[in-house]
C-alpha cells in the first residue's frame, strides 16, 4: 500500500472532502482544495490573498446568459475549486488504488423515447433551418440508469475505466464535490489561452466504429459524406466567429486531422491566433462550442431552449483550469463536457446530442444519440465493450492508426482545397494600404459572422467599430465612411421582429443619404426588397454550401447560408437604379449594385469563400466610388 492509495482511498472516504482527476498529456493530476460557488465568470477569484492562484471551475451551460443569449437557468452552479494542492501522480500506482468490481446499471433508457426525438429533430429541420434560423443545431438527450454503488465509488471506478480502456481523450477527469459529482473523457478541447496563443479545437463528425473496428474502406465512406464533411465545414466557421472575436491576428486554420478514439472517430480542425485577454474574457466570448450548441450562436441558443425538454446542466460547458504563468496571467485550459457521466444518490445521466443540417435524416440522427451513450457506457464498462476496444498488453505493439494510411491523409488533406487561403495563412501580415484611414461601422444583426467580416475589412486597411443592430445609433450610421449591414437569422419580411425594422432603416438610411453601403446576407434581402425585388424561400436551404458564381463580369467561389433568396426573371440584368448579378437558369441573385452601394448574399468572410477577400475588396471599391 503507498502513500498516494492511502490518500486517494482517503479522499473517497470522506465525504466532505472536494477533489478533482485529470489524465491528460500522458500524466495524471490530483487537485484539491476548497470550494466555491460564483456567479459569473469574472467573479472566478483568481488572485487569493498570497497573489495569483490556480483555479478549476465547471462552468454550466447556463452561463451563456453572460453573452446575452437564452438559456433555461436550473440554477446548476458555476463551481470553483481553489487549488490548494496540485500534485503529479504515478499513473500505474493511482489506477491499481481505484476501485475495480464492475458496478451494472439498472432501469436504464432515454428521458425521451426515439419516436419523440425522432419528432423534434423534423420540428427543428422544418421549423428552424427551413425558416432562415440557422444552419445547425445541436439537440441533446439524456440517457439515465440506476447502479447500485456509493456515488464516489462508482465515479472512482468508473474513472480507473476510462484510464484503462479509453484512448484519444483530450482530457479524462473525475471531478468529486459535495452534491455535484462527474466522470468523462472529453475528446476536445474547446478553448486554451497559453503564452498568448489562443488555441480553439473544433471538432465534427462522428464515425461509430463497426464491430471488429474500423477499417480503411468504412472510414473512407465516413470522410467521403458530404454531410459530415459540411458539418465540420461550418462548426470551424462558427468558432473562427469567436477567434476573430479574441484574437488580434484572426485565427488561422490548420488540419484538418483524425481525432481517433476507441469506438469513434471524428474530425477537426486546429485554430489559432494571439490574445492579450484574460482568460476569463476569452472563456465567456468563446462560449460555447458550436458542435454542441449549433450556429449562428445566439439562434441556436435559443432554438435550444424552445426544443430541449430539460435545461443542460453542465453538458456543452466546459471544464476549465486556470493555472498562473510567469507573466504574473493565468494560462487557460477548457475541455468542453461531453462524454460525461453525472451522478446522483445512486443515478447517472449521460446527456447525449446530435448535430442537425438541412439533410439531417430524423432516424440517422436518432441512431447517432445511441452511438454517443453507448460509447460512454461502453468506455466506463456499464455496458459490453467492443473487443476492440478492451485494455491491451503494455508489450503489445501499438494498433495502426488510419489517420497514418497514405490514402486517407489525401482523402483528408483534399478537403483544404475547397477552403478560403486567407485563412489557412498566418494572420499577422500588415493591412493593406487601398483603404487606410476610412472607417467602416459593422452593423451586427445577431450573426457575429461580423467579426471575420471586420477582420477582412481591416485587412483592407479599414478603421472598424461593431455595433449590435439593438445599440447602433443613426448618427453612427451616419457618421462612418462606409457602413457593412451585416448577416444575421430570419425571415427578411418578419413585419414584426424590432431587429428586422431596424435593418431596414440602416439600409434605407443609408441609402437615401446616398452614402457608401455594403450589404450582406440578411441585409442584401433586404436592400433587395427595398429595391422591388422579389424574395423567396429556397427549396432547400443553403447551410454551408459552396457555389461559384458570377459578380459583375468575374466568378467568384462564395460560401453560402440562406434560407430566403432575392430572385428576377432569368436574365434580368437590371432592376432600377440597381445591376443584378444573378444565376442564368433560376434567376437568384447573387450580388447588387449601384450608386454608393454594393450588396452579395453569400459570406465572403467564409471558409468557404475561396475568392471572399478579393470580391469583398471589389464591393467596397466600387460602393466607394
Amino acid at each position: 500500500m503507498t502513500a498516494q492509495s492511502d490518500r486517494i482511498r482517503e479522499l473517497a472516504a470522506d465525504t466532505t472532502a472536494s477533489f478533482v482527476l485529470i489524465a491528460r498529456d500522458g500524466g495524471v493530476e490530483l487537485l484539491t482544495g476548497e470550494v466555491v460557488d460564483v456567479d459569473l465568470l469574472a467573479d472566478i477569484p483568481l488572485v487569493g490573498p498570497e497573489g495569483a492562484r490556480e483555479v478549476f471551475a465547471m462552468v454550466p451551460y447556463r452561463q451563456v446568459r453572460e453573452r446575452g443569449f437564452e438559456a433555461q437557468d436550473d440554477g446548476t452552479p458555476l463551481r470553483c475549486l481553489l487549488v490548494a494542492e496540485h500534485e503529479r501522480l504515478d499513473a500505474a500506482e493511482l489506477t491499481a488504488a481505484l476501485p475495480t468490481a464492475p458496478i451494472p446499471l439498472s432501469e436504464g433508457g432515454f428521458d425521451i423515447s426515439d419516436e419523440a426525438y425522432a419528432e423534434i429533430v423534423e420540428r427543428v429541420i422544418a421549423d428552424e433551418i427551413g425558416r432562415g434560423e440557422g444552419a445547425n443545431f445541436v439537440i441533446r438527450r439524456d440517457y439515465r440508469a440506476s447502479y447500485g454503488a456509493d456515488d464516489r465509488t462508482a465515479a472512482l471506478t468508473w474513472f480507473r475505466a476510462l484510464l484503462e480502456h479509453e484512448r484519444g481523450a483530450y482530457w479524462t477527469f473525475a471531478v468529486i464535490t459535495p452534491g455535484q459529482i462527474a466522470v468523462g473523457a472529453s475528446p476536445e478541447a474547446h478553448v486554451v489561452a497559453r503564452d498568448g496563443v489562443v488555441t480553439m479545437n473544433p471538432i465534427s463528425g462522428t464515425f461509430r466504429h463497426p464491430a471488429g473496428g474500423a477499417t480503411r474502406q468504412s472510414l473512407t465512406e465516413f470522410l467521403s459524406s458530404t454531410k459530415e464533411t459540411e458539418e465540420l465545414f461550418m462548426v470551424v466557421d462558427e468558432e473562427l466567429k469567436m477567434m476573430s472575436q479574441v484574437c488580434s491576428d484572426g485565427g488561422r486554420i490548420t488540419g484538418p486531422h483524425l481525432k481517433e478514439m476507441s469506438r469513434l472517430t471524428h474530425t477537426e480542425y486546429m485554430l489559432r491566433g494571439r490574445s492579450r485577454l484574460d482568460p476569463r474574457d476569452i472563456l465567456r466570448e468563446t462560449m460555447f462550442a458550436p458542435t454542441v450548441t449549433g450556429s449562428p450562436m445566439q439562434n441556436a441558443c435559443a432554438v435550444i431552449a424552445r426544443h430541449e425538454v430539460e435545461p443542460r446542466g453542465y453538458y456543452s460547458g466546459v471544464a476549465a483550469l486556470f493555472t498562473p504563468n510567469a507573466e504574473g496571467g493565468h494560462d487557460l485550459d477548457a475541455p468542453i463536457l461531453i462524454r460525461t457521466v453525472y451522478l446522483e444518490n445512486g443515478r447517472l445521466r449521460v446527456p447525449v446530442g446530435a448535430t442537425l443540417v438541412r439533410h439531417s435524416d430524423p432516424h440517422g440522427e436518432v441512431s447517432e444519440t445511441h452511438g454517443k451513450a453507448a460509447g460512454v457506457l461502453g468506455a466506463i464498462g456499464a455496458i459490453e465493450r467492443d473487443h476492440v476496444a478492451e485494455a491491451r498488453d503494455d508489450d503489445a505493439p501499438a494498433p495502426a492508426r488510419l489517420a497514418d494510411d497514405p490514402e486517407i491523409a489525401a482523402l483528408l488533406a483534399s478537403r483544404n482545397s475547397r477552403l478560403a487561403d486567407f485563412w489557412m495563412q498566418p494572420q499577422d501580415a500588415v493591412p493593406a494600404e487601398r483603404f487606410t484611414g476610412l472607417h467602416a461601422l459593422v452593423v451586427d444583426a445577431e450573426d457575429r459572422f461580423t467579426t471575420m467580416l471586420a477582420h477582412q475589412l481591416r485587412h483592407l486597411g479599414l478603421e472598424v467599430e461593431i455595433a449590435a443592430w439593438d445599440a447602433v445609433t443613426d448618427d453612427a450610421v451616419d457618421a462612418a465612411d462606409l457602413v457593412v449591414s451585416g448577416p444575421g437569422p430570419g425571415d427578411p419580411r418578419d413585419p414584426v421582429s424590432p431587429r428586422i425594422a431596424r435593418m431596414q432603416q440602416v439600409v434605407a438610411r443609408r441609402r437615401a443619404a446616398g452614402t457608401p453601403l455594403l450589404a450582406v446576407c440578411l441585409s442584401h434581402q433586404i436592400l433587395a426588397d427595398a429595391l422591388g425585388i422579389e424574395l423567396v424561400p429556397l427549396d432547400s436551404p443553403y447551410q454551408g454550401v459552396q457555389k461559384v458564381i458570377p459578380v459583375f463580369g468575374q466568378d467568384a467561389s462564395v460560401g453560402f447560408y440562406n434560407t430566403f433568396t432575392a430572385r428576377v426573371s432569368p436574365g434580368t440584368a437590371r432592376v432600377g437604379e440597381a445591376e443584378v448579378a444573378a444565376d442564368a437558369a433560376s434567376g437568384d441573385v447573387y450580388a447588387l449594385r449601384g450608386e454608393r452601394f454594393a450588396s452579395i448574399q453569400g459570406h465572403l468572410e467564409s471558409i468557404l469563400s475561396r475568392d471572399g477577400i478579393a470580391t469583398l475588396e471589389r464591393l467596397i471599391a466600387h460602393a466607394l466610388l
